[in-house]
């Protein structure tokens, strides 16, 4: 499975990114830990292995963990929100344009940084070329 860290890491505080999905057919974003192998391909895309993962795939939405939850998906995703709480052990999961809560990873336990991780899955004969695009979003105070 293809996937990308970005180069900035977080290693306390509270971080949100947003990521446009718009006319993705299969995509998959979340946090893996700095440790997470970038060379061997991951079988299993969990918080056990250091990745907190939503993926959309086949019109399913599904938070990677042992065992995998299913999540209801409500109309198409334009854009989803990623909130950490690093200190709290929380990754959340919104619908930007809905202003909705999609899931939360709770009780999670933090001990190295981490990166925000995007897949953009396979081009699935050019039905998925859409790129993902990810974007901070500044906070105020």
């Amino acid at each position: 499975m293809l996937y990308v860290l970005t180069r900035q890491s977080f290693s306390s505080g509270r971080f949100y990114f947003e990521v446009q999905v718009k006319d993705k057919t299969a995509w998959g974003l979340g946090v893996a830990r700095e440790s997470v192998s970038r060379k061997d391909d991951i079988t299993s895309h969990t918080p056990e292995n250091g990745i907190w993962i939503l993926y959309f795939i086949k019109d399913e939405l599904v938070f990677f963990d042992n065992p995998a939850v299913r999540l209801p998906v409500r109309a198409e995703l334009q854009k989803v929100g990623v909130f950490v709480d690093y200190d709290a052990g929380l990754v959340s999961f919104y619908d930007v344009e809905a202003r909705a809560h999609i899931y939360s990873a709770t009780g999670c336990t933090f001990s190295e940084p981490l990166y925000p991780f995007l897949c953009p899955c396979l081009h699935d004969g050019d039905r998925n070329s859409t790129p993902l695009i990810i974007s901070p979003v500044n906070q105020t105070h």
